[in-house]
Formats: structure tokens, sequence, C-alpha cells
């Protein structure tokens, strides 16, 4: 147990033997090496980079040298990453067998490894951090830490600011002064419907009942999403101090946070923090001397996708299988157990304690009229620079794409991004220039959902896209719902018919209605939603459709039963690399002979079409 003081102290001394992590001209000998531990770089041997620089450093007896774990830098496709304070240099695709001469050239003779340090957009080799473009046009609140501090230690998070709004609004603030806040800097639910946080806690205060709960809503379970995970292996402590800030608001003594047993990392930095929150008394009997009592346990999902949703989670919560209640009630009057309960998730979390420190005013002049503040993204699909973002709103798609994700690798042209996951829809390269919001995002048949951005090159089939989001909506549905459980499928047998060249035009019309009837009719919002890809691609891309339908095309030669791969004879120079890397010897020619593919012996895997550098290949 500290007291006040001794976290004051904490904060204050911490604070000055760690100014070096922010500030690139601290005064000081001392060098922090900072690695990477989040699922991304740990995959990648990060653990084994880390235990590497300290038996170097030991064995050579290097005093002022300390190597810190992290959670997630971000640049996902840079890893795993090796940055050192504080000169800001940031090492890409490191290796255990790099430490010793990152030791003995950068910490010993003060001399960067040139061949280490990452590549720009441009091909340039950028030394420090924040000149690498991916970082420019970012602004990290709910990633305020992540990167920055070793989140297995408490008092880091302390030194830059932990627990401080916990304090404040303990000591100074009443429940009503904290809505007024966080109502007045626009906050919206980052879990996919961005319902006005501050009004959701006004309503869940309001509800009557002696015994209130907050929720936090981790089970993350869309495709290619990794904000939620990344933030809980970076930062832990930042939405544990929001949960009890929220329980003080509401009248809630007990926390849970419902997180999937598939994210083994998150789940063990909470257990730590949770346990030394406990140790310090920041989470338990009388917080600070105030009177606030407030407890947080961990509950493990077991990755079923219909749990994100808020309902289902509930369920899941108290032991019965996963299926959403019918609505109203809503939680805030009767959630869990019965009881009136707040439920948000990880990221909405993140900004709250940041939202306190630095008031309404400054959250709400960040963002869009609508949509305030930030938006964190994980990044994915055919895009250069994968990783995660946080971005102002109001960031258009363009730069996220190309200013930050480094633009489409090989060359190759923007088709699509699909946002939301399978509740989302696609954005065809018309609206690349579409600032990300709430609203705007909704006006083009797309959603913003938990962060998702998965991009597509001119490669992709937009009907076998369709399809993919299907089979995942159809294998995670809960079955509670006839639309949901028996429409979907239905939907899916048609999406396959098209994709095996066996369609027609009349099952175009008969899935565009089974969509919309299924939007309208099943129980919850996930079961709503799951037409989105399918409606969102018809009113893009529907010639694609037809082109399965009618002419039995896959123009992106992604559905085998309909792809004839050619090469044009007009635009191709000869250059042999088709033939070089094609699997099954398909492709003739000699020299620098116009090549000429073997129609028999294709295997239609695609090898040639991403290789040919002057897109002569295509059906």
């Amino acid at each position: 147990m500290k007291t006040l003081e001794e976290i004051h102290k904490i904060r204050e001394e911490k604070r000055k033997e760690l100014d070096l992590r922010k500030n690139t001209q601290a005064d000081t000998r001392e060098k922090h090496i900072l690695v990477c531990h989040g699922t991304g770089c740990t995959s990648s041997k990060s653990p084994e980079i880390l235990e590497n620089f300290k038996k170097i450093i030991k064995e050579k007896n290097i005093e002022n040298v300390r190597v810190i774990k992290t959670g997630c830098f971000g640049l996902c496709a840079k890893g795993p990453i090796v940055i050192i304070r504080p000169e800001d240099t940031f090492y890409a695709n490191c290796t255990p067998a790099d430490c010793e001469e990152i030791i003995q050239s950068h910490i010993i003779e003060g001399k960067p490894v040139e061949r280490l340090l990452a590549k720009d957009i441009d091909g340039t080799r950028v030394q420090k951090l924040d000149d690498l473009s991916f970082y420019k046009k970012q602004k990290r609140i709910a990633l305020k830490n992540c990167g920055m501090i070793n989140p297995e230690d408490i008092d880091e998070y302390i030194a830059f600011d932990g627990y401080k709004a916990l304090e404040e609004v303990l000591k100074n603030w009443t429940p009503e002064d904290v809505i007024k806040t966080i109502s007045d800097s626009g906050l919206r639910g980052r879990g996919g419907a961005g319902f006005p946080t501050g009004k959701k806690w006004e309503l869940t205060r309001a509800s009557e009942g002696e015994q209130k709960y907050v929720v936090c809503n981790a089970d993350e379970g869309d495709p290619g999403a990794f904000m939620d995970r990344s933030i809980l292996e970076g930062d832990p402590h930042a939405v544990l101090e929001a949960m009890a800030i929220a329980g003080y608001t509401i009248g809630a003594n007990r926390g849970f946070i419902y997180v999937r047993a598939e994210y083994p990392i998150a789940v063990q930095r909470l257990k730590i923090a949770i346990k030394q929150a406990e140790e310090y008394g920041i989470l338990g009997k009388n917080i600070f001397d105030s009177g606030f009592d407030f407890d947080i346990e961990i509950r493990l999902g077991a990755g079923a996708f219909v749990c994100g949703e808020e309902t289902a989670l509930l369920e899941s919560i108290e032991g019965k299988r996963g299926q959403p209640r019918l609505k109203p009630p809503y939680p805030a009057q009767a959630g869990l157990l019965g009881k009136p309960t707040l439920i948000n998730n990880v990221e909405t979390y993140a900004n709250i304690a940041q939202i306190i420190l630095n008031g309404s005013e400054w959250y709400s002049s960040i963002g869009t009229e609508n949509s305030k503040g930030t938006k964190v993204f994980a990044l994915g699909g055919n895009v250069n620079n994968i990783g995660l973002v946080e971005v102002p709103m109001g960031t258009t798609l363009r730069e996220i794409v190309y200013d930050i994700g480094g633009g489409i690798p090989n060359g190759r042209d923007f088709k699509a991004a699909q946002t939301g996951g399978p509740s989302g829809g696609c954005i065809p390269k018309e609206h690349l220039d579409t600032p990300i919001d709430y609203e705007s995002l909704k006006s083009i048949g797309s959603m913003m959902g938990s962060g998702g951005l998965i991009v597509m090159d001119d490669t992709k089939c937009m009907v076998s896209l369709a399809k993919f989001y299907l089979e995942f909506t159809v294998s995670e549905s809960c079955g509670k719902c006839t639309p949901c459980r028996i429409g979907t499928k239905r939907m899916l047998e048609i999406l396959k018919k098209l994709c095996d060249g066996k369609g027609t035009k009349e099952d175009i019309d008969r899935l565009e209605k089974l969509a919309l009837n299924i939007q309208k009719s099943s129980i919850c919002g996930l079961g709503q939603s799951a037409p989105n890809p399918v409606i969102s691609t018809l009113k893009y891309f529907r010639d694609e459709f037809e082109e399965h339908a009618v002419d039995k095309i896959c123009r992106a030669l992604e559905c085998k039963a309909m792809a004839k791969i050619t090469i044009d004879p007009e635009k191709c120079k000869g250059c042999g690399l088709c033939q070089k890397n094609c699997p099954v010897s398909a492709i003739t020619g000699e020299g620098r002979d116009k090549r000429v593919i073997n129609q028999d012996k294709c295997i239609k895997c695609g090898t040639c079409l991403t290789t040919c550098p002057f897109k002569a290949i295509g059906s």
C-alpha cells in the first residue's frame, strides 16, 4: 500500500529519470534501449533480442544503459523494432544477432548502425522515429504510452502522469463534473456504434440500483483488427484508471474486463497491472483515502465474434452461452446480473484520463464537428506500412493509405479499403479523399467499426471478398434469430455460385433483396450489419458481379473456376520474370520473345500476375 505522498514522490523522481524517453535533448549520459514486446515483434524473436542486449551489456560491464521492454510502436511492418533514447534512433527488422553490433557501434563508439536504420517511403534511411513519414500525421492520445513505457512497471506509468486523473477526480470532482467534461469533449464510443460516451455514463448513473458494474469490452473479433490488444499490451494501467473513474462516476464498485483468451500477452499484462494497482492501494478499498472502493476482475472469452455485441458479452460473463438479448432494456438500465452496467471498449477508456487531465476543450479541438478526437486503426492488407496508426478524426483515407501507409506494394493500384470488418463496407477509389469520421463513412455505405482498415489492390476480386466476409459471419452467427442464422447462409450460397461460374443475373437481384431484409430484421447489431460488405460491394462494384454472372469472367483471376490468365503481347517486354517464377513451368518463350501461357498446364495461382512489372498479364 502506497500513500499519496509516496505516489507523488515516485512520479517526481521517476519523471526525472525517464525524461530522456520524451526529450531528445535530455542532458544525460544514460541511454535506454527500448525493445518492442507487442505480439507481432514477440513472434519475431524480440524477447531474444532483449535478453541478448542484457547479456552483452553485463558481459562488457557497460554502465548507464538500460534495456526496456515496451508495447507496440505501431510500425509493425518494420518489426522487431529497437529504439535508443534519448537520441531517438529507430532500428528496424532487428534480429538477435544484431545486438552485438548495436552495442559496439552505437552505444560504445557512438556511431549509428546504418544498415539497420528504417527505410522511409522514398527508400531513404531515416535515423529518428519522428522523421519517419509513418508518424508525421499521427496524433497519439489513446496510444500515448505505447512504446514509451514498460507496461509491466506501474512506476513508469505513474511517472507519465498515470493515476493523476483518478486522484484529481476523487479529490476534487463530483460525478456530475466528470460526466460534463466527458460530454463536452465529444468523445464517442470507439467500439463501432459511436454512441456519445458522456451520455452513456449519464444514463447509467441515473439508473436506480444499489449495485452497478463497469465493463470493458476487449473482445476484439474483427479479422485484421488489433487496436485493443495493442493498448492492453502496451498501456494496461490506462484502462484500469479509466474504469475506476467510470466506477466513481456511475456509482459502481466492481469492474470486469472481458478479453479473449487468444490474447495471452494482453491477459498476462492485465493481471500484472491489476496486482500492482492493488498492492499500491490504487484498486481496492478506500482509494486515495476518498472512501471510494473499486475492484477489477478479468473474464476470458472463448473467441466468439458475437460476444463483441454488448448484451452477448454480458451473457458470457454470467457463464451463459453468448447470445444477444432483446433491447430494451439496455445495459445502462439492466445489464450484468440485471444491474445497471456501463460498457465501453478499450480504446474509449484509453482516452478518459487524457481528457480529465487536459480538459474537454483540448480534446474537442481535435477532429471534426461531430467526430471529436482521434481514432486508432489497424492498417493492413495491400499496404507497405502495415501497423497501428492513430490519426485525428477527419484525416482522409488517401492520407492514411499513402502518407502514413506508404502506398500500395509493387506499384499496384488502389482498388478499395474495407473498414469495420465483417460489419463494415468497402470504400472504392473514387472516395479516397473521404474524411474518416462517423458521418462521412456512413454516407458512403461504410462504417467506422472498431478500427480495422484493410487495403486492397487491383488484384482483388470484390465478389470473392464479399464471400470471405459472409463465410466469417455464417460461422460466427450465434443462431438465435432466423434472418441471421438462415439468411446469411442463403446469401453465402449465392456468392459461392457466382464465384464458381454458376450464378445468374437473377441471383444478384436475389442476393441484394436478402441482404436488405436481413439488415432490417435481425435481432442484434451484428446480424443487422452482416450484409454490409455485400451491399457496399454491390453498390460500387456491381459490374464485377455481373461479369461473374453473365460473362463468367473474374477480372482479378481469384475465382479459379472462371480464371483464364493470358499475356498481352503488346505489353510483354520478354523479361522472363513470369516464366522464372511459374511453379509449374506453364509459361514458354526464350530470350526476348513474347511469353505465352500454356492453358493446359496453368494452375491459375496468380504468381505471374504479381511478378510482372509491366502489368502485361491479365484475364
